[in-house]
């Protein structure tokens, strides 16, 4: 799997966002700088977000949420799916269950 780039530093991306406000395409700060027109898109369209002016759109703050809880959501699942296979092992060993019972 190829490696992800650095990351630009927060203040690298909010000079670049700067110029943009001030009437520079994305285009020409392209050729100039060295991120891709895309890329210096997003940051426009992501601080923009981030100000209030897409309320449609998660701001970078909400996102990071969103990310923390996804990935505690797995978390939780993972460590459910385990504890219901240990009680499953327990009430076996301990005869409640027959070995070879179905719940159906």
């Amino acid at each position: 799997m190829p490696r992800r780039p650095a990351a630009y530093p927060p203040a690298y991306r909010e000079q670049i966002i700067a110029l943009a406000r001030a009437g520079r395409s994305s285009k020409e700060l392209a050729q100039e700088f060295e991120p891709s027109e895309q890329t210096i898109r997003n940051w426009i369209f992501q601080a923009e977000a981030d100000r209030g002016e897409r309320p449609s759109v998660l701001t970078t703050d909400e996102r990071e949420e969103l990310s923390r809880l996804r990935r505690e959501n797995r978390q939780l699942k993972v460590e459910r799916d385990i504890l219901g296979k240990a009680a499953a092992w327990f009430a076996r060993e301990s005869g409640t269950i027959p070995p070879d019972s179905s719940a159906s």
